[in-house]
């Protein structure tokens, strides 16, 4: 993928990432789950799609709910990924290898969509008239994002300059807490229902945290294999001087909800 509003217009690819996605992304506490289930979204009886699925995060967690999932994802590794992870849990979920904006479901098929840390990368415009389709009259949109706070944590913030030094043309750094802005596309074809920005701390060991960030778009999915190497090996490093075996790191969860006009 390559997006000029998006670390500087330099190419990633999130299937280079997937086997660390696979075993480092699925880190959601439950309370960024209850934003959802709290509302009726995601339950017995309703059909979901889930855009951006990745490895099927959401889905999978949500599945124990009954609702029926449906994930699209533009990258066949992550889809790849979704498929053997549910299929080892017995879920049955489907997955397609899509962009969300080139799917063509009929009209009404979902009764609620979501849309987790990916709300970025789609094309507005296009997206829009296709969500007030596929859902049926009351469905609901739901756009989900979850990010750590280097200004107030001190292993996030270390971590972060990291990247940084090794791709300095990535720009998911400095996140702080805001709501997730909903450009004017979907005007007309949505109102908000709800709004929520939340703290979460979410408990890692130096495993996780490096896998983690290994799997962050300006890491795993964006450096070559040379200079990831490198980033292993200093962010091991840097782990084992100043990290506990074990920590919190303070993130922040923003969930936004719209209902179809």
């Amino acid at each position: 993928m390559q997006d000029p509003n998006i670390d500087h217009g330099v190419r990633f690819d999130w299937g280079r990432a997937s086997a660390d996605y696979a075993r480092y992304r699925d880190i959601y506490p439950p309370a960024f789950y209850d934003a959802l289930i709290s509302r009726g979204l995601c339950t017995a009886g309703q059909r979901v799609l889930d855009l951006g699925t990745g490895t099927g995060v959401l889905p999978r967690a949500l599945y124990r709910y009954g609702a029926g999932f449906t994930g699209v994802d533009a990258a066949p590794a992550q889809i790849e990924q979704a498929k053997r992870l549910a299929a080892q849990s017995g879920m049955d979920i489907r997955f397609f290898c899509a962009r969300a904006e080139d799917c063509r479901f009929p009209e009404g098929s979902f009764d609620a969509v979501t849309a987790c840390q990916c709300f970025v990368y789609f094309d507005h415009a296009a997206l829009a008239p296709l969500l007030h389709r596929w859902l049926r009259p009351g469905g609901r949109f739901a756009v989900l994002y979850m990010a750590w706070l280097p200004g107030e944590d001190e292993i996030a913030a270390r971590s972060e300059e990291l990247i940084l030094r090794c791709n300095p043309a990535w720009t998911g750094c400095g996140e702080t807490r805001r709501p997730i802005a909903i450009p004017p596309d979907y005007d007309g074809y949505f109102v908000r229902e709800t709004q929520q920005v939340f703290d979460l701390p979410v408990h890692f060991s130096r495993k996780s945290w490096h896998g983690r960030i290994r799997a962050c778009r300006g890491v795993g999915a964006s450096l070559d294999s040379g200079a990831l190497a490198r980033f292993d090996a200093e962010h091991r490093a840097l782990l084992a001087r100043t990290a506990p075996p074990e920590f919190d790191v303070l993130h922040y969860a923003a969930v936004t909800i719209l209902r179809r006009a």
